[in-house]
C-alpha cells in the first residue's frame, strides 16, 4: 500500500531524516519508535504533505504522492492524528468530524450526509453524539478520540497516528488499543502507529520499524525489534526486556 524510498528531509545543515525507507502493506499495523527527535513525526509530516521532501519518493498503492498538498493526498486515501489534538474551537465536536467527512475523498456530501458520518464515527470511538458540544469541554481522552474519529471521517485507506496514548490512564490505554484493532479489523484501514508506550504498541502491531538520529536502525517482528542491541542500547533499554 505505501512505499517510502530514501526519504530525507533537511532544515538548513540539520538532518531530520536521511534516506528512510519502508514499506507497509495493506491491512498491517505498524509501529514506528524512536527517542524523542528522532524524526518519527517529521516522517509522518512528509507523508501527509504538510512538509515537502528534501529527496526521496512516497508512493500510495503504486501512485507517486511526494509533492502533493495535504488536502490532495487526504483525498487519495491518507489520514493522520497529531500528538497534540487540533481541533477547531470555533466548531462543535460533531462539526469538527463533519469537516473530515466533507473534505476528505473527492466528492459532494449534502450537510445531512456530512452530519450522518460524523455521528457515525462520533459513535465508534465512543464519543457521545452532542450537536452543542465544544472541544473545550472534551478531556485529554476524548479529544484524543474527537482527533481519531475526524480522520476516519475522510475515510481513509492508510492511517497515521500519532501517540495515541500519551496521558492516558492504564485503563484508557487498553480501550485506546482496542479501538485501533478494530479500525482495522472492522473497516480495513491499513495503520502506521508512532507511540512511546511499548507494552501497549508492542502487543498490537504486526512490524516495529526504529528511527534514531533519522535514520532507520532496525525493523521487524515485535520480538525481533526488542532484542535488537542496537535499539535496546539507543531506545529500549535493559529494564523493558525485563519488564
Amino acid at each position: 500500500m505505501l512505499q517510502v524510498e530514501r526519504i530525507t528531509k533537511r532544515f538548513g545543515g540539520f538532518v531530520a531524516l536521511r534516506e528512510v525507507s519502508f514499506t507497509v502493506s495493506e491491512g498491517e499495523i505498524v509501529g514506528l519508535i524512536g527517542p524523542n527527535g528522532s524524526g518519527k513525526t517529521t516522517l509522518f509530516n512528509v507523508i501527509s504533505g504538510t512538509l515537502p521532501a528534501t529527496a526521496g519518493r512516497v508512493l500510495l498503492q503504486g501512485e507517486e504522492i511526494t509533492h502533493l498538498l495535504p488536502n490532495a493526498i487526504c483525498q487519495r486515501g491518507i489520514a493522520r492524528t497529531f500528538q497534540i489534538p487540533r481541533p477547531f474551537k470555533v466548531l462543535t465536536t460533531v462539526e469538527n468530524v463533519m469537516l473530515g467527512a466533507a473534505f476528505g475523498k473527492k466528492r459532494t456530501l449534502s450537510p445531512e450526509e456530512a452530519r450522518a458520518r460524523a455521528e457515525h464515527y462520533l459513535q465508534m470511538v465512543g464519543l457521545p453524539i452532542d450537536g452543542k458540544m465544544w472541544p473545550d469541554e472534551l478531556t485529554v481522552v476524548d479529544l484524543k478520540r474527537l482527533e481519531i474519529a475526524r480522520a476516519l471521517a475522510t475515510e481513509p485507506r492508510l492511517l497515521l497516528v500519532d501517540e495515541a496514548l500519551g496521558g492516558l490512564h492504564h485503563s484508557e490505554m487498553a480501550e485506546a488499543t482496542e479501538m485501533l484493532k478494530r479500525i482495522r479489523d472492522e473497516l480495513g484501514i491499513t495503520i502506521v502507529w508512532v507511540e512511546h508506550i511499548m507494552s501497549a504498541l508492542m502487543r498490537v502491531v504486526d512490524r516495529v520499524m526504529v528511527l534514531h538520529h533519522g535514520e532507520k536502525i532496525a525493523e521487524g517482528s515485535p520480538q525481533e525489534v526488542a532484542n535488537n542491541p542496537q535499539v535496546i542500547d539507543a531506545y529500549l533499554g535493559e529494564r523493558f526486556l525485563a519488564s
